[in-house]
């Protein structure tokens, strides 16, 4: 499927999706960061035609980050109508919930509950708008390495780019015409108060991890594997303990 076909097929998947609800949903609601996957996803909501509200949920957010955060939702409200923006400051927010978690703090724990505050502020705004939560989440990172925050950035209602690769992703956007800002951007999650991207943290582009997730012989492979595994928990169902009959 080329590409704008698939922009179209996203699009009518997601009011497709909205149409066949037993209580028809009246909003999408999503979160945008400045990155690629976000300004995708932010846009074929608003292509839908749906009220769409776009939530910039800084937390001790690099300026870089914020700033294409906040060009992208200006970007939306100037092209679609039905675009509404909104900047919710987390700061406040996160440092009570780190100063009263005192005795209990961790690194990895504390980015992760960035990720926690913005999922809750999604479904706030999302049952005072009878909307829904959409996801930006990527094939990569939700089904290849699981690199997303459990409860977090996975805690959605819909994935309408879930079954696009990375590079699928960069294709969408410049057929979008997204901000080229964006686009050349390195992908971060924006987790880390030190700005560090995704290649970083996972040590592979995303291009290798592609090749990767689709080679069995791939010189990537078993790194890609490692990583896998470590974040299993996350893909798989819930273990649930089953009681004999």
């Amino acid at each position: 499927m080329n590409t704008k076909n698939k922009v179209n097929f996203i699009k009518d998947w997601i009011q497709d999706y909205v149409d066949k609800m037993p209580m028809k949903a009246q909003s999408l609601v999503i979160g945008i960061s400045g990155g690629i996957d976000s300004s995708v996803s932010s846009t074929l909501c608003a292509l839908t035609g749906m009220k769409t509200i776009v939530l910039s949920m800084p937390i001790n957010q690099k300026n870089e980050q914020h700033d294409l955060s906040l060009k992208h939702q200006r970007w939306l409200k100037n092209n679609f109508n039905n675009v509404e923006g909104h900047t919710i400051e987390l700061d406040n927010l996160f440092g009570a919930f780190k100063n009263s978690l005192s005795k209990f703090d961790n690194e990895h724990g504390m980015a992760n509950t960035r990720a926690r505050l913005r999922m809750t502020t999604l479904y706030q705004v999302a049952a005072a708008n009878k909307g829904i939560v959409v996801g930006t989440g990527n094939k990569v990172e939700d089904f290849g390495v699981g690199f997303y925050t459990k409860y977090g950035d996975g805690g959605v209602d819909i994935s309408p780019i879930a079954d696009c690769n990375k590079t699928d992703v960069w294709e969408l956007g410049k057929e979008l015409k997204i901000l080229k800002e964006i686009i050349d951007a390195p992908p971060t999650d924006g987790l880390w108060d030190d700005g560090r991207t995704d290649e970083g943290q996972l040590g592979l582009s995303y291009k290798e991890l592609e090749e990767a997730m689709n080679n069995e012989n791939s010189p990537n492979r078993q790194k890609y594997l490692k990583i896998r595994e470590a974040n299993l928990h996350k893909m798989d169902p819930i273990p649930v303990c089953k009681i004999p009959n």
